[in-house]
């Protein structure tokens, strides 16, 4: 029995990764991946992955639609929490002491400095439309026009 749930998990882990790679967005999954691309000048939008079944299949697909627009980060990037353990600590530290650890959720940095998030109680029961148009009004605030 539970080597069928770990199959299940290892399909569902790649199938969530890939669907963020397939968006555009880059996999950090260690620390110091995580610390070179947080740092870049700019805008980044980090994306927190999860496994989570209902949050994170809203999150997901917001998050490759929200990049549809005329101003969007610069980076696009994602940690995956409760995989990438380390890589999702560091992020939650660059983010700030003000970040409420969430996952699935969005943070938007500029210049190295979290200037807008999206926590999972903002995706957790919403339609993904809402997501991305809280994504891209943060884009409209934040982001140049590309």
């Amino acid at each position: 029995m539970n080597m069928n749930f770990d199959l299940y998990m290892d399909d569902l882990l790649k199938q969530a990764r890939a669907e963020m790679e397939a968006s555009g967005y880059e996999q950090l999954t260690t620390p110091e991946k995580v610390e070179k691309a947080l740092q870049r000048p700019g805008t980044t939008l980090v994306m927190v992955n999860s496994v989570c079944g209902c949050a994170g299949g809203i999150a997901r697909p917001a998050a490759a639609h929200a990049v549809h627009y005329d101003k969007k980060p610069d980076h696009l990037v994602t940690v995956f929490a409760g995989q990438d353990k380390e890589a999702t600590a560091q992020a939650r530290m660059i983010f700030g002491e003000d970040h409420l650890p969430s996952s699935p959720s969005f943070v938007l940095l500029k210049d190295g400095k979290a200037v807008a998030e999206v926590g999972r109680y903002e995706i957790e029961g919403h339609d993904p439309m809402s997501v991305v148009v809280n994504l891209q009004a943060q884009f409209e605030e934040y982001c140049e026009e590309i």
